[in-house]
């Protein structure tokens, strides 16, 4: 699952395009508070990304940009409950964008919480049925579920071979997907 650290930036980034609308031909607008922002996230500035992150939602408490990034900082930061509550807020608010609920989703999968994880990506795609990143993380998540199943089937039967050889395989490849990113 493209799980928190640095790529969660990169994803908050990517996500930045999809949340707004597109916009007419025109001479380069000078940048907005999402664009500071992100790159001040990119480079990896997170704390003062933070503070005008903040500063923004003083003025625009609505802006659904703003807010995704502030939880996407605080989760970067390590933050998980204070992000997931960013997250979920935004969820609540703004059911029909798809960003929240696959950072969250992302959150929970970390956390082990998979059935959750699942839930939350389910909505994802309701949300945004081609929404490529969900459909990615569905599917790390469900390597991540087979591997916590064939553990519990060893556990429950220590003498299973074809479990044991399956849980290597998933191991391996949960390895070799961590390592793409």
């Amino acid at each position: 699952m493209r799980f928190l650290k640095p790529l969660i930036v990169a994803f908050a980034l990517a996500a930045l395009g999809a949340m707004r609308p597109a916009a007419a031909q025109k001479p380069p607008a000078p940048p907005t508070a999402a664009t500071e922002i992100g790159a001040l996230m990119q480079a990896g500035r997170s704390d003062e990304a933070l503070r005008r992150a903040d500063a923004r939602l003083k003025e625009n408490p609505r802006d659904a940009q703003v807010r995704f990034m502030r939880g996407v900082i605080l989760a970067d930061q390590g933050k998980t409950v204070e992000a997931a509550l960013v997250f979920e807020a935004l969820i609540q608010e703004f059911p029909e964008l798809p960003e929240p609920y696959n950072t969250l989703a992302a959150i929970h999968a970390t956390q082990g919480r998979y059935d959750s994880a699942l839930r939350l990506l389910q909505q994802a795609l309701a949300a945004q049925p081609n929404y490529v990143t969900a459909y990615e993380n569905l599917g790390d998540l469900y390597l991540s579920m087979a591997e916590q199943a064939y553990g519990q089937a060893i556990a429950l039967d220590s003498g299973r071979e074809a479990a044991k050889a399956k849980l290597e395989t998933a191991r391996e490849l949960n390895q070799r997907i961590r390592a793409i990113r």
